[in-house]
């Protein structure tokens, strides 16, 4: 809940005193995430923290006037770093303070939840603590699922350390509570004991980097990384407490072993081909694109290292034909923006690239359904119907005729989240 007087909190909202929530929204067009047609005329009936109903509202129904909004589930980003909220190399080199550190995360929760998105999964870098901290209402947020530190490979993606920095002095980077980068695993055995101390910590998830990134320190994107048998300790671990491992990835090679090991979900995929495609097709894994954060290094590209300048030109369109390949071989493709640093505001921009890509009905369906089935929480969340989270966003514009909409976090004007108003900046 944020402070008294926040500008988003400028309407009192139905159901805000102690007496259970109940309530009708009236008057929007309402597109619900199952991939339908958006309709008008109907209302959406809220009580307590979940959908009652869709239908009409009956006469003299407490009702909440949303005239002239276009109405999706609240959106969900399936690939956000909360932890690298902060200029990733002075973060780690102590150049900056723990509350510092702290300020940014909580001021990116908050950005998130007032661009539309309700939801977010955290491929690595925080520590539970963030997300108990918002589920608890202490800090504005999105609901966070969340993998804890990810898992990578000595010299591997993930590990961020200076070039000199000795390897035994990369744990001390992390900051119990609040964030850790990574945990270094090379063999089975240490795989298995540090995936094993990742859910100790309160993981959901696995996140295991499998192939050499973008963003890197001492790798290339064509570097595989893990053995098949690695991968293999951590889906084991996973699989004995019902959940699932992911995999950075970007080139075939890495995909493939990681799908042979039994992966669940590939974050990035832009390497994929036909061949990758149907094998992750025939295993039923999942892709996440992340076109957003891609994008965004591109407009800043003179600001970076000209190695790093070069590898996030080369996965751009990379990314644009995978996605479409996976799709092509009816891989289920969800949607993620993968943002860095301490402004996170526009993540929606995902979906406004992916409307360029495909359509915007195919970007927000990604967003929601199918996002809400990889992330295994499709019961609760990601589409407009009775028995679901009232997890709502409220457009001031149309966001399928307007895929701008979606990039452009002011047009998110009224958000709910499990029944509760969290932001309504109509005038």
């Amino acid at each position: 809940m944020a402070p008294a007087g926040h500008a988003t909190y400028a309407r009192k909202p139905p159901g805000r005193s102690r007496r259970v929530a109940d309530y009708w929204i009236a008057g929007a067009r309402i597109a619900d995430g199952t991939g339908a047609d958006p309709v008008d005329g109907q209302a959406i009936h809220v009580v307590g923290d979940r959908i009652a109903a869709v239908g009409r509202a009956p006469a003299g129904a407490h009702t909440l006037d949303a005239e002239g909004l276009t109405i999706t589930p609240g959106l969900i980003d399936a690939h956000v770093h909360f932890g690298l909220s902060s200029d990733i190399n002075p973060s780690l080199r102590r150049e900056l303070s723990v509350a510092e550190l702290a300020a940014d995360m909580f001021n990116n929760c908050g950005q998130t939840l007032d661009a539309g998105f309700t939801t977010v999964r955290d491929t690595g870098g925080i520590d539970a603590g963030l997300a108990r901290v918002v589920a608890a209402g202490k800090v504005r947020g999105p609901r966070i699922l969340q993998c804890g530190p990810v898992q990578c490979q000595t010299g591997g993606h993930g590990h961020f350390a200076a070039e000199w920095e000795p390897t035994a002095d990369w744990c001390d980077h992390s900051i119990p509570g609040l964030r850790s980068m990574s945990l270094l695993s090379d063999g089975p055995e240490q795989m298995r004991h540090n995936v094993r101390e990742t859910f100790r910590r309160g993981a959901g998830f696995l996140k295991l980097c499998v192939t050499g990134g973008v963003v890197s320190t001492h790798d290339k994107i064509s570097d595989t990384q893990f053995t098949v048998e690695e991968i293999a300790v951590a889906v084991a671990e996973a699989n004995a407490r019902g959940t699932y491992v992911t995999v950075h990835a970007h080139n075939n090679a890495g995909i493939r072993n990681a799908v042979r090991a039994g992966a669940r979900c590939v974050e990035h995929g832009s390497e994929i081909d036909e061949e990758t495609a149907a094998l992750m097709a025939a295993n039923d894994v999942a892709l996440v694109p992340t076109l957003a954060v891609v994008q965004a290094l591109l407009e800043n590209a003179t600001g970076l290292p000209a190695e790093i300048a070069g590898r996030t030109a080369s996965v751009a369109q990379g990314q644009v034909d995978g996605l479409l390949a996976a799709r092509a071989a009816g891989v289920r493709v969800g949607s993620g923006s993968d943002l860095i640093g301490f402004d996170q505001r526009h993540r929606g921009r995902e979906l406004t690239l992916r409307a360029k890509v495909e359509d915007p009905m195919l970007a927000l369906h990604s967003a929601t359904r199918i996002n809400a089935e990889i992330l295994g929480i499709a019961g609760d969340v990601g589409t407009i119907e009775a028995g679901k989270i009232a997890d709502l966003t409220g457009w001031s514009g149309d966001p399928l005729r307007d895929p701008g909409v979606f990039g452009a976090p002011g047009s998110a004007a009224l958000v709910i989240q499990g029944g509760r108003v969290v932001k309504d900046v109509r005038q």
